[in-house]
């Protein structure tokens, strides 16, 4: 077989793994930490994407044609964020879905605006995604800041006074905390302590004891999973019962998994209603398909079912054929779309789509209750 011959039957097993089986025409990419610090997390929010998306293409997928979710691994790595939303630009993408964190979602920013590629329902409430507006990002959630400060002022209305702050060295990080500036000045108080943590291996022996030794009542730790359940451990192992606070993005059973027998108590804010809450259609929709797949519905399950709603409705409105121009088009004026009980809005001037923000805490059996 000559080098032509085989390049064209390389070109085409291409083509056929990027089709799949159902023949997809409509290829999604996605780049996110499946391995490392927010593995759970991903697992849980592409989980509840799979299972719209997987109830569309049951019911005929989009004007006939499939949709074909393509997710890679960057380990939460922005550098291989990066590369990975190329290659899949480069492989025809219609859109980027579900990256995850703030650092890997600022490092696809570049290629969001080379390639015109949207990027919808990023796991990640970073205000840089947010104001100014980022063109090619639509978000549908709350922002990280939102939730920062939300949690400080209703630890505040507990009548808890000395609270502590640690958060990742890095952008997320950085703008939680100034999310939580603004709760603290809302409830005319200042933190007890201020702390940075290296964003992968946080030095718990320099973390814990200043906090301790300040009599704190609670602390808000802005972190990934495992960190943060590594800085409970930590407490408990010092015998302090503080309350622990921390953002969405560990709004997981992976959280709660890898808290163990700590889990009780820890408060976690929330961007979407309550799993448990029928009232909204969205919830029972997602119940009813997770059941079918033997799935435990979480907070991080119910986020990607969301934006995996947005997504679709946002390629059905795109044309028979969807591109990223028109995909564009069509999310830039959704108005008022009904999620099921959540309604979701963008513009040209606004691409935040969601408000939403509420706080949880673990209880004994590891859920999340309200």
């Amino acid at each position: 077989m000559d080098t032509k011959t085989l390049q064209r039957c390389a070109a085409a097993l291409l083509a056929a793994a990027l089709c799949g089986a159902g023949h997809a025409q409509i290829l999604i990419g996605q780049t996110a930490g499946f391995t490392g610090p927010v593995a759970a997390g991903v697992k849980e929010t592409t989980d509840g994407a799979r299972l719209w998306l997987d109830a569309v293409n049951a019911k005929g997928g989009i004007a006939g044609q499939q949709l074909e979710l393509l997710s890679m691994d960057d380990k939460f790595d922005p550098k291989l964020a990066a590369e990975n939303a190329q290659k899949l630009a480069e492989r025809g993408a219609v859109a980027l879905f579900l990256t995850r964190g703030t650092p890997p979602t600022e490092a696809v920013l570049p290629v969001l605006q080379a390639n015109r590629l949207p990027l919808v329902g990023p796991s990640t409430g970073a205000m840089v995604l947010h104001q100014p507006v980022q063109r090619y990002v639509f978000n549908v959630r709350a922002t990280y800041q939102r939730e920062a400060q939300k949690a400080i002022e209703h630890l505040n209305t507990l009548g808890i006074t000395r609270i502590a702050l640690v958060h990742a060295d890095d952008s997320f990080g950085r703008d939680g905390l100034e999310g939580a500036n603004k709760g603290f000045a809302q409830a005319k108080l200042k933190p007890t302590h201020v702390l940075k943590a290296d964003r992968s291996k946080p030095d718990y022996s320099q973390l814990v004891p200043p906090i301790l030794a300040s009599d704190a009542q609670a602390v808000l730790w802005i972190g990934s999973a495992n960190a943060v359940a590594e800085g409970v451990k930590a407490f408990r192992a010092a015998k302090s019962s503080v309350r622990v606070v921390t953002l969405s993005n560990n709004a997981s059973q992976g959280f709660v998994k890898a808290l163990g027998e700590y889990s009780r108590g820890v408060i976690v804010t929330q961007v979407y209603p309550s799993e448990r809450s029928y009232a909204y259609t969205m919830v029972q929709e997602a119940t009813e398909l997770a059941k079918a797949k033997k799935i435990m519905l979480s907070p991080a399950i119910l986020e990607g079912y969301a934006a995996a709603k947005v997504l679709v409705e946002g390629l059905r409105r795109a044309g028979k054929s969807p591109t990223r121009e028109t995909l564009q088009a069509a999310l830039e004026g959704m108005k008022r779309y009904d999620l099921g009980g959540l309604e979701v809005s963008f513009s040209p001037d606004d691409h935040t789509g969601l408000d939403f923000a509420d706080l949880s805490i673990v209880d004994l059996e590891g859920r999340f209750v309200r």
